[in-house]
């Protein structure tokens, strides 16, 4: 890839570097591959690439919720503000999806966080246990 067309490459104006604005290149490739047969194999380019992409995608959506908390005067990013910019940037069939996901999450984690957590040692499960899977299921 040339370098002169990445924006996540370092520049003489002090931006941070490219390994810190990328997702990390191990887990993209776990990623990668849970959803290939197990006797695929990826290269590194093809890591490389869709690290980028991701990377890229991720700053997109942010970057149009950022706009969306300025706007409205607030510091922090939420789920819903995700949600909403994916929507607002043209990703309308991934948005419900991930709403209902975003809900789901937050059922479980309210669940969790309601109820008082005990340990092992107490006899009772501990707070690693847990019924929700957040590997995602095709739609």
């Amino acid at each position: 890839m040339d370098d002169s067309t990445n924006k996540f490459t370092a520049g003489d104006d002090g931006t941070a570097n490219q390994q810190e604005r990328l997702l990390p290149i191990a887990n993209v490739g776990r990623i990668m591959k849970q959803i290939l047969p197990k006797n695929a194999k990826i290269s590194k380019e093809a890591k490389e690439t869709i690290q980028e992409c991701a990377s890229e995608f991720i700053s997109f959506v942010t970057g149009e919720a950022s706009e969306k908390c300025k706007k409205e005067r607030r510091k922090t990013v939420n789920g819903d503000d995700v949600c909403w910019a994916i929507g607002t940037l043209g990703f309308d069939d991934y948005a419900p999806p991930l709403k209902r996901y975003l809900d789901r999450y937050r059922e479980v984690e309210g669940d969790r966080s309601a109820t008082p957590q005990r340990n092992e040692e107490d006899g009772g499960p501990s707070s690693s246990t847990a019924e929700f899977n957040p590997t995602p299921k095709p739609f």
